[in-house]
């Protein structure tokens, strides 16, 4: 086979339709091989050739007879030196960091690791055996695809519903989707799900994990795996555990669906974890960054370079701050933009990201990085700001340009409607916007992004009938997952025949529903939520892909109901500008104009006064949004002007009257929804009995 010098650049393998180049970066290396293989698996490599060229410590090959479909792996060998943070194994069959597709599944075995497991040297000494019997392939893909003038959604802020979700999850047990595309890329944007999906205003998919990702050796021992999928293997390579095929296929099927999704104006947006990979710690297996350049991608212990410092509780840190580990991230990014067609990112983890040694340094300056490209500038980006160690909780420490997932915003709402006293004001600011919290450099409302469940924790239908975690099945022995779960059973621990019980379950269920669609900020609804999904009261169920964590579509009455009212309050907030504001309200005590932004009154009708701010008791608020007090306009320079709302929310037990403000001119209150009984078309009197723990909206319709 013929071997030419090729170009540092790009890394990675590329077809250009007459050959394809080869590019890895190692600045420690002494020497690179490339092999290629016929299969996956035991199969010997066909080919080995050194790369024998090297630029600006990039080590590269042009091979002229290479085609799209071959598989290939390196053989990186340099210094062993585990106290200066060098772990070079030759033995050691490693992954392409920029390989745009993986094939094969990785096995573990003992021989995956760089150093002998049972070595008594502490694991610093070499071990010999060949790994390449047991990881997967890198593929060379070709890159060309008909994407026929596909147009990204762009939807503005101030109509975009978030929609968090798992790729196989959501449609392993659709009936209407055809059975061989249940829980694939194609499957997600097959018809029954996409107008499922517009059927309720969701207007971007936020999907679970999708880079290529191993699960953990010890989840593989105890029957499980990885499937959440946080352990990611490939930044540039679509999971093939969603695809019909893995060489090559699974980035066809992504891109279809890319493509079949922005057809429906749905955006595509991804989780991505930039902050780790599946190495592991230093007694991890040697799969890639580690075999090519660890002293160089990883965060090391300046006191003991053996160690890999951790924050993100999964035993490594990539440093995004040294050069290549930024050129990686940023690549793959822009990768994902430009060939890919997503449409944004979720960072996971991402104070970790900006970490410098052990400290968080200039975070905002690392993200507004990110921001100024070209490829990223226009991308939706949201942030997860926190990491696994104590100084990293950075809500609100974000640059502008991004939202970020609000935990405060996710705790206040359970804990004001599962009772707790006190949460009044705090309740108020969040459904505000939290601009407490965003209210600086530049923000608005939409840095936060508002939800009340996730992917990580309860489900809805879990939290209102789980006190406790019940995660036993992911053999942990019960202490994953967290136990601040602010939930409450109302009477039964799990499941119950009780109807009353249930009735109250629902309600509750709707009362959280209504507040996420009706604060200002961006929504995000955790897939299920609105059929009533069920994980058992598992609220860690990472490690689960089965029924456990798939949707279920056998819908019954009480699930039916609740999709038809889940659709109820997204549509009103579409319909309504006064909940999708541009800008913070001034304040109930400002004007603005003739008008206030916003107005908060007690059940007597009167206006809260400090003291009443600051009552620890568990009590009722109304919340009443002048539709004229609104002068802003949309992303695309529409006028923004809606109806005037009232909002009532009462967590007591008791049911609460509540005296009808009056807006200053002729009309009538309409009563849009509540959350415990059937609305009244128009209300006559001046005051709403609100049910005990319960949510309503009224808006006023002017007369002539």
């Amino acid at each position: 086979m013929r071997v030419w010098p090729g170009s540092p650049y790009p890394l990675g393998a590329h077809w250009d339709g007459l050959g394809t180049q080869f590019a890895l970066w190692s600045q420690h290396a002494r020497s690179v091989e490339l092999c290629l293989f016929d299969a996956p698996g035991a199969a010997p490599a066909a080919l080995t050739t050194a790369l024998r060229e090297r630029t600006g410590w990039v080590w590269h090959a042009y091979l002229p007879d290479v085609r799209p479909g071959a598989l290939y792996g390196y053989r990186v060998d340099g210094p062993w030196e585990p106290a200066a943070g060098h772990r070079f194994n030759q033995a050691k069959l490693l992954q392409d960091p920029y390989a745009k597709a993986l094939c094969g599944p990785l096995r573990w075995d003992d021989a995956l690791c760089g150093h002998r497991v049972r070595a008594r040297a502490g694991g610093d000494v070499p071990d010999p055996r060949d790994s390449a019997p047991f990881v997967p392939r890198s593929v060379v893909i070709d890159d060309s695809f008909p994407w026929g003038g596909d147009e990204p959604p762009r939807t503005g802020w101030s109509e975009t519903v978030v929609y968090e979700c798992h790729v196989k999850g959501m449609t392993r047990l659709h009936p209407d989707v055809p059975e061989e595309l249940r829980g694939t890329y194609l499957g997600l944007a097959s018809e029954p799900v996409v107008e499922h999906l517009r059927s309720l205003g969701v207007t971007a998919l936020e999907l679970l994990p999708v880079h290529h990702r191993v699960s953990e050796r010890a989840l593989v021992e105890r029957g499980l795996s990885n499937y959440w999928g946080y352990n990611t293997l490939g930044y540039f390579a679509p999971d093939a555990r969603f695809a019909t095929g893995d060489r090559g296929q699974q980035v066809v099927e992504f891109k279809t669906m890319v493509k079949g999704l922005h057809r429906a104006g749905i955006e595509v947006i991804l989780d991505v974890v930039y902050n780790h990979t599946a190495e592991g710690d230093h007694r991890g297996p040697t799969l890639h960054l580690r075999g090519i350049d660890n002293a160089s991608y990883y965060h090391l212990d300046p006191a003991d370079r053996k160690h890999t410092l951790d924050f993100t509780g999964c035993g490594n840190t990539l440093d995004a701050w040294s050069p290549h580990g930024l050129q990686l991230l940023l690549d793959s990014l822009r990768y994902w933009v430009r060939e890919m067609h997503v449409d944004g990112f979720r960072f996971d983890l991402a104070p970790a990201l900006a970490r410098r040694g052990r400290e968080i340094a200039h975070l905002e300056r690392f993200f507004a990085i990110l921001r100024q490209d070209p490829a990223l500038a226009r991308a939706k980006l949201f942030v997860e700001p926190w990491d696994t160690t104590p100084d990293g909780y950075r809500l609100g420490h974000f640059p502008s340009g991004y939202a970020e997932w609000n935990g405060r915003y996710r705790d206040c709402v359970r804990r004001f409607w599962r009772g707790d006293p006190g949460q009044r004001a705090e309740l108020a600011s969040r459904v505000s916007g939290s601009a407490d919290v965003f209210g600086h450099g530049d923000r608005g409302p939409f840095a936060s992004l508002n939800f009340a469940t996730a992917h990580d924790g309860f489900t809805l239908a879990d939290w209102v009938a789980f006190e406790r975690k019940h995660n036993e099945a992911n053999g942990e022995g019960g202490v994953d997952g967290s136990n601040a779960n602010w939930s409450r059973s109302w009477g039964a621990e799990g499941p119950t025949e009780s109807e009353s019980i249930n009735q109250l379950r629902d309600r509750i269920a709707r009362n959280l529903l209504a507040t996420l669609a009706f604060s200002q900020g961006v929504p995000m609804l955790s897939h299920g939520d609105e059929l009533g999904r069920s994980q058992r009261g598992n609220n860690n169920a990472y490690c689960h892909d089965d029924e456990t964590t798939w949707i279920s579509w056998d819908l019954g009455a009480r699930e039916r109901a609740l999709l038809e009212f889940t659709r109820r309050v997204l549509a009103l907030r579409a319909e309504n500008p006064v909940f999708r504001r541009r800008h913070f309200f001034a304040g109930a005590q400002l004007e603005r104009g003739p008008h206030k932004d916003v107005v908060w009154l007690r059940p007597d009708g009167a206006e809260l006064s400090v003291d009443d701010w600051h009552s620890a008791g568990v009590h009722a608020l109304g919340m009443v949004i002048p539709g004229e007090a609104s002068t802003e306009q949309d992303e695309r320079g529409r006028p923004q002007r809606g109806d005037t709302v009232f909002l009532t929310f009462n967590p007591r037990a008791q049911a609460v009257a509540f005296a009808l403000p009056t807006p200053g001119r002729a009309g009538v209150w309409e009563h849009t929804l509540c959350t415990a009984t059937r609305p009244v078309r128009v209300l006559r009197g001046r005051s709403l009995r609100l049910p005990p723990h319960s949510m309503s909206l009224l808006t006023w319709r002017s007369r002539g």
